[in-house]
């Protein structure tokens, strides 16, 4: 019995991977992350620096990949195309008990090493939100919220290869 215990134990290997991605590191040592502007009709200044940022954090908290200003091994590039709000729910009353915002970026990632890779995608996220509250007070926390929905999705795409 304990022979076939430690021969099982043998065969079986276990392997992590702590950095969260899938890069070969002997290839792709550089990424090229272009600033997001904003193409959507309806705007909130701070989304666009709040988006920004977070997109460049997780790459830098994820991955060993420098970040250079041009011509990087993989290069991310985009805009922030909607940005929206809709009544969700309605309440007994005939009122709206809550409003969904949402937010789609479009996303180009280019993998100078493999060519394959290469895709044009749009990324979306929506919070909700009681209508007795104010857009304005809840409006930085639910961009923040998306905007990492919205990250971690780019992220899986382009370097996690789930």
């Amino acid at each position: 019995m304990a022979l076939v215990l430690s021969a099982l134990a043998m065969s079986c290997s276990v392997s992590y991977k702590f950095n969260s991605s899938s890069i070969d590191y002997t290839k792709v040592k550089t990424i090229t992350i272009n600033d997001f502007p904003i193409r959507s009709s309806y705007v909130w200044g701070p989304m666009q620096t709040i988006f920004n940022n977070e997109l460049k954090d997780i790459f830098a908290n994820h991955t060993r990949l420098a970040q250079v200003k041009r011509n990087g091994d993989l290069k991310i590039e985009g805009e922030i195309t909607q940005y929206n709000q809709r009544n969700k729910s309605v309440s007994s009353e005939g009122h709206s008990a809550q409003t969904e915002l949402s937010m789609t970026v479009n996303v180009r990632f280019t993998n100078n090493i493999e060519h394959k890779d290469d895709f044009e995608r749009q990324f979306t996220a929506t919070a909700s939100y009681e209508t007795t509250q104010s857009l304005a007070s809840v409006q930085e926390e639910l961009v923040t919220q998306m905007v990492k929905e919205i990250t971690d999705q780019i992220f899986n795409a382009t370097v996690a290869n789930w």
